[in-house]
């Protein structure tokens, strides 16, 4: 067999940007035709023959299939008295939806005999205030466009309604679960081509009527790229709509039903809008919890009297801490509030007036999600995970005051034989940058450990400790995971996400390379055996790092990844992304995107690492045009060897983003990944 990658025609096109000649020459890639499916093919085919050479891939397969059988469960959710959750065990490839009451707990929705290969999935999915109903979403091959269904919890019969376009679907039922609001884009064919991603409006649906006919409440002149989402008070009375522009900006609006038709667009009352601010909130019958970030980078908690919203009404009753505060909830006669502080969770009682009552005594050093309670009731319920520990739910019962297991899953390893540690480090303009590390207690700092350094760096998302199969088997096999907290994400609150986002995007991979120094000179391991990691936003970062210092790594995994970043926003939902990194329409934002677009720093005759590009053909998010093109340019223009440090393309089929992937089929690819990690890095 040659190591040769498999040639790629060159049709070069050229386009006239802000006085600049942009030239493409694999423009014919971003094209779904037979002729880029024919070569698609071909990439797929010497990829797998190039992964075959790779040394223990049934040690890895093995491996990394039992510490993904451990499963996890999450999501909790109390309506009615009654616990709903997710769960996956052993080898299924989707997570059930299960009801838990009392005792007794029973699975309402399993969507591992929906499809011969368990490619079709559960996306989302609300439950009625009663528990009575659940209205949940399904999409197929990991695409994301969900279909709304209805399922009756009693009988755990499907009613056999359908409500298409409902991506990204927000619910919120009546008290009596006769109807509810919910988010839904256009349907096929009633906007224009690329514009059915956009569009999403509120409407009203009551059950049995004609999805079709459903009623628009909210959202009409509002921009196309606008996001909804929706909460209605347990009584019923207050309906609160927030409308967000990107991961920057969000408006809070409030409509007294009492005072209108629940199928009127009249009536919506502004709480918080025209600001450069992130507002949410939990709307109950008699107070609207606002939790912003407007004037308050680590965000706030205003109590507001829905009656009278005016902001010189607002009276704050958590204030801005040195920690970053990511959620509040309403539960019994408390508050429940989860920090992040260091990139690690801590939950926070406190009154409904927000004086503070204490914090939970939580597992570890872990990440805290999903917390959810009933605004009367005495119990509420959180997803927690951390290196060691699957996603698993814990219960807290208010009354007691005790923290308990709720449903966990136990991961077949000891976690006495690993260390996860933090340390700090300086990145280029003098930042200091917390970064964890995971490895072996008996790890011997001789400077050549194989390390992998992955990370994010952006949306406002943080990295938090998080049970990830590939790093334990890893770790195991006396490797180091590195994960630095980089600007552009969440870690320390917006100051953080704004200093890594539009024309500070540098500063993002500044941290990043500058984490890769350190682990250098601080003995961990060499150019020789470090790898870089990264997918979607991390996708990019990896493809920026490797195009701006190809000599500082030996191996990189770049997944689902931005890379062309002067064209990304012309396909599929990416106009969402500009409040982020600018468009290449804008002459300001053009020279940012243009001094670091991956795609656009390739450079012939470069020694670049060994490089393993993923993406998918159903992926709804990122098109697998980036992962193409740039494997193209590099395989083209690589001066290594392709039998030292190959280029690949593994390009997944019925799989989209990421959600929804069935469990054989992350194996899959996560024996490729970390396989080929382990051929390049030295791990045996």
């Amino acid at each position: 067999m040659s190591a040769a990658a498999p040639p790629t025609r060159v049709e070069p096109v050229s386009d006239r940007l802000h006085g600049d000649e942009i030239t493409d020459p694999y423009r014919w890639l971003e094209e779904d035709s037979a002729a880029t499916r024919a070569w698609t093919g071909e990439q797929n085919r010497y990829t797998a023959e190039m992964l075959a050479r790779a040394p223990g891939r049934e040690d890895w397969r093995a491996r990394l299939g039992a510490l993904m059988e451990a499963g996890f469960a999450t999501s909790p959710a109390v309506r009615g008295g009654r616990v709903f959750f997710m769960k996956r065990e052993g080898t299924q490839n989707q997570p059930l939806l299960y009801v838990r009451e009392g005792n007794e707990t029973r699975a309402l929705l399993d969507p591992n005999g929906w499809s011969a290969d368990g490619t079709v999935a559960i996306d989302w999915w609300h439950p009625s205030p009663d528990g009575a109903w659940v209205a949940y979403g399904v999409s197929a091959s990991g695409d994301e466009r969900s279909t709304l269904r209805l399922l009756n919890v009693a009988s755990g019969r499907d009613e056999g309604e359908t409500t298409p376009d409902t991506r990204y679907c927000s619910v919120a039922w009546l008290p009596d679960a006769g109807g509810f609001f919910y988010t839904r884009l256009p349907a096929a064919g009633s906007v224009l081509p690329g514009e059915e991603n956009y569009h999403q409006r509120v409407r009203f649906h009551r059950l049995g009527a004609d999805p079709a006919a459903d009623p628009v409440v909210f959202g009409e002149g509002f921009p196309a790229e606008e996001r909804f989402e929706v909460d209605l008070a347990p009584g019923g009375r207050w309906l609160l709509v927030t409308a967000s522009e990107g991961w920057v900006k969000s408006e809070v609006y409030l409509k007294d039903l009492r005072a209108g038709e629940l199928e009127d667009s009249a009536g919506f009352v502004p709480v918080a809008a025209g600001r450069d601010a992130l507002y949410s909130g939990q709307i109950l019958d008699d107070r609207l919890y606002l939790l912003t970030n407007d004037g308050a980078p680590n965000y706030r908690v205003f109590a507001v009297d829905p009656t009278n919203p005016a902001r010189d009404g607002w009276r704050e009753v958590v204030p801005e801490g040195d920690a970053l505060l990511q959620a509040c909830r309403a539960v019994g006669p408390v508050l429940a509030l989860c920090y992040l502080r260091d990139a690690v969770s801590a939950v926070r009682l406190a009154d409904r007036d927000g004086r503070p009552s204490g914090d939970l005594a939580l597992p570890g050093l872990g990440t805290v999600a999903e917390l959810d309670g009933e605004p009367d009731g005495g119990e509420f319920f959180f997803t927690y995970t951390s290196f060691f520990d699957p996603p698993g739910i814990y219960r807290y019962d208010l009354a007691a005051g005790a923290l308990a297991p709720y449903e966990r899953v136990a991961a077949p390893l000891d976690a006495s034989a690993f260390v996860a540690e933090q340390v700090r480090y300086t990145s280029r303009d003098g930042t200091v940058v917390p970064m964890f590390l995971l490895h072996r207690r008996d790890l011997a700092r001789d400077g050549r450990r194989p390390t992998v350094l992955t990370g994010y760096g952006g949306f406002n998302i943080a990295l938090t400790p998080t049970y990830n199969a590939g790093f334990l088997a890893w770790v195991e096999r006396g490797g180091v995971i590195a994960q630095p907290s980089l600007r552009g994400g969440s870690e320390y609150g917006e100051r953080w996400h704004r200093a890594g986002m539009l024309g500070n995007k540098r500063n993002v991979f500044d941290d990043f390379l500058a984490a890769a120094e350190w682990l250098i000179a601080a003995g961990y391991t060499d150019r020789d055996h470090l790898g870089i990691r990264g997918g979607s936003n991390g996708g990019l970062l990896v493809g920026a790092a490797v195009t701006q210092r190809p000599d500082l790594f030996r191996a990189v995994v770049c997944a689902v990844p931005l890379l062309d970043m002067l064209r990304y926003h012309h396909f599929l939902i990416a106009r969402l992304w500009i409040p982020e990194y600018g468009s290449a329409d804008d002459v300001e934002q053009y020279a940012w995107l243009r001094a670091y677009s991956p795609y656009h720093h390739v450079e012939k005759g470069t020694r670049y690492p060994a490089i393993l590009f993923t993406a998918a053909e159903s992926d709804s998010r990122v098109h697998p045009l980036h992962a193409r093109k740039m494997a193209a340019l590099v395989q083209a223009s690589t001066a290594a060897s392709p039998d030292e440090r190959p280029v690949l393309l593994r390009v997944e089929t019925k799989a989209g983003h990421g959600a929804g992937k069935p469990q054989g089929k992350l194996l899959d690819e996560q024996v490729d990944i970390w396989g080929f990690l382990g051929w390049q890095l030295g791990v045996r």
